[in-house]
């Protein structure tokens, strides 16, 4: 069990330092926070896939307070409820919903191959990503959208655009190496 439970921080830990290290390599990062990168949450989802909920919230969780450490946008309106709402929107929340990619890959139909189902959860989870973003670019950085524009549309084109192209390259990774990455790593307990 020892050996079991160091395997699991092991790995973990080599995961998520290899996924902070991917999000420093930025393809492009926005002026007011997101960038695009090529993959870094990926490490992220594959501990999701190997192991169960509880420990991939835990590391989902680790990372998004590392994330928050590396690059921490105060709010435009300095209230307490503002920087509430960037912690747990921009970062814990957005971060943590990756946990949730080992059980929906794991609760969708297995006649799918694992590659298809991995990059089905990958798209959930951008997808509850993208949820947060968008929420906190209207209630917290509306102020940054252009005059006449609605805010709703603001945080839809900011948050969309490096959101979208992210969650297309990071699926496109898994659709590539999934069943490679689960042979040798999801099975390998």
């Amino acid at each position: 069990m020892t050996t079991t439970k160091t395997r699991m921080l092991t790995e973990s830990a080599l995961m998520v330092a290899l996924a902070v290290v991917l999000s420093i390599f930025a393809v492009f990062k926005l002026p007011n926070g997101g960038s695009v990168t090529i993959g870094s949450m990926l490490p992220i989802l594959l501990i999701s896939f190997k192991y169960d909920f509880k420990w991939s919230v835990l590391v989902s969780f680790a990372y998004s307070m590392l994330q928050m450490l590396m690059g921490f946008y105060p709010p435009p309106t300095q209230d307490l409820l503002s920087f509430v709402l960037v912690i747990m929107l921009d970062y814990v929340i957005a971060f943590t919903v990756l946990c949730f990619a080992g059980p929906i890959y794991r609760n969708l139909d297995d006649k799918m191959s694992d590659s298809v189902r991995m990059t089905i959860a990958c798209i959930v989870c951008f997808a509850g990503r993208f949820v947060c973003h968008f929420l906190s670019g209207i209630l917290i950085w509306d102020v940054y959208a252009p005059e006449g524009q609605p805010v709703w549309l603001y945080s839809l084109t900011y948050n969309g655009s490096y959101m979208l192209m992210e969650a297309i390259i990071t699926s496109a990774i898994i659709l590539l190496i999934g069943s490679r990455v689960k042979d040798y790593f999801i099975k390998a307990k």
